[in-house]
């Protein structure tokens, strides 16, 4: 084995990671994201109730979106994505629902979101893309 790499703990390569986004700040953005899907803008209590956090700690998530440039926060609680911030989310919604859709298929179940929930972090885009089109060409032969 070779060990002349660059070896990280879990919390160094997640400090060396491109997004800049933590995986605290991508389950929040993902969570903005999917309530947009249903309605134009989402709220700091409405968020914190979905994540089971309290509004305290939601707020404080905000501003950290804020500073990265992914949100805009107005009084009233209100949040909107920026461009940016709608980028990353449907990218982060992507990669969720490639990861449901694998774990699904290899495991025979209708539902692993505690699972995915627990390892979308740590899938780097190219690894997405793959699994995605394994996925795809696995569903369309019908191999599981």
């Amino acid at each position: 084995m070779d060990i002349s790499g660059n070896f990280y703990t879990l919390k160094g390569y997640q400090v060396h990671a491109p997004s800049g986004l933590t995986p605290a700040m991508e389950d929040y953005l993902e969570m903005i994201c999917r309530l947009l899907e249903h309605r134009e803008v989402v709220r700091i209590g409405e968020l914190a109730g979905k994540l089971h956090v309290r509004p305290s700690s939601a707020t404080k998530m905000i501003r950290q979106l804020k500073a990265a440039g992914s949100v805009i926060s107005e009084k009233y609680g209100y949040i909107y994505l920026t461009e940016k911030g709608r980028r990353e989310g449907e990218y982060l919604l992507y990669r969720h629902r490639v990861l449901q859709r694998f774990l699904c298929l290899i495991n025979h179940t209708e539902d692993e979101l505690e699972q995915v929930e627990k390892i979308e972090h740590f899938f780097n885009p190219a690894t997405i893309e793959n699994l995605d089109s394994l996925t795809l060409r696995l569903e369309k032969e019908k191999r599981f």
